[in-house]
């Protein structure tokens, strides 16, 4: 297991972040708002790269880490994000603005996601990212699969609950509801699924043309 730590803290520490990530990742440290990791973050850009992403979704805007990461990935791209604090959402509006991403590259949307999600289309965006509270991740992980087109792409982060999924002896909810999820999926033949052990953990699902 020290092996594996010490692969997964190379890994980490391989990435280096554009100055302007690095920024947005300092202010979410100061306000206490935890951001995806480093290479999380990598793993977004290149899935949105390899998706060709026009249209993405994140639930949980956070201070515009995980955006900022998604973006690099899908230069064109346009982003639409749901979070509950407008105060967080004001922010990531000027941590995307330092970065020169222009103004109609960002959809901002204040609100409970699961009020805002259900007016939503259906097969609407090529990547969907999952980062909000976790007591209500399994919804927003239907939602999502809703959203996303066929071959697109649902990544829900922190899919290892700091560990605690992978520990028999872990059963609180938050641990129930990821393990739920992991379950469904990989049972599924709608969707292509993998779990990434970086970062905090990184499902990735793809949704399989019907």
């Amino acid at each position: 297991m020290a092996v594996k730590e010490s692969s997964w803290k190379f890994a980490e520490e391989f990435i280096v972040e554009r100055p302007e990530i690095a920024l947005a990742r300092q202010h979410s440290i100061e306000v206490g708002v935890e951001p995806v990791s480093p290479a999380t973050g990598a793993q977004l850009a290149i899935l949105a790269a390899a998706t060709d992403a026009k249209n993405i979704m994140e639930i949980g805007t956070g201070l515009g880490v995980s955006g900022l990461w998604m973006l690099a990935g899908a230069p064109r791209a346009v982003l639409t994000s749901i979070d509950s604090e407008i105060d967080h959402q004001q922010l990531a509006k000027a941590n995307f603005a330092s970065a020169g991403i222009a103004s109609n590259r960002i959809r901002l949307i204040a609100g409970r996601a699961l009020d805002v999600l259900p007016r939503m289309n259906d097969s609407s965006y090529d990547l969907v990212l999952v980062d909000a509270d976790t007591y209500s991740v399994i919804e927003y992980v239907e939602h999502a699969l809703r959203m996303v087109r066929a071959g697109g792409t649902v990544l829900v982060a922190h899919a290892l609950w700091r560990g605690r999924v992978a520990d028999p002896a872990q059963r609180d909810d938050t641990v129930a509801n990821f393990r739920s999820i992991l379950r469904e999926v990989a049972e599924s033949p709608a969707v292509i699924s993998a779990l990434s052990p970086v970062g905090d953990g990184l499902l990735q699902l793809t949704k399989v043309a019907e």
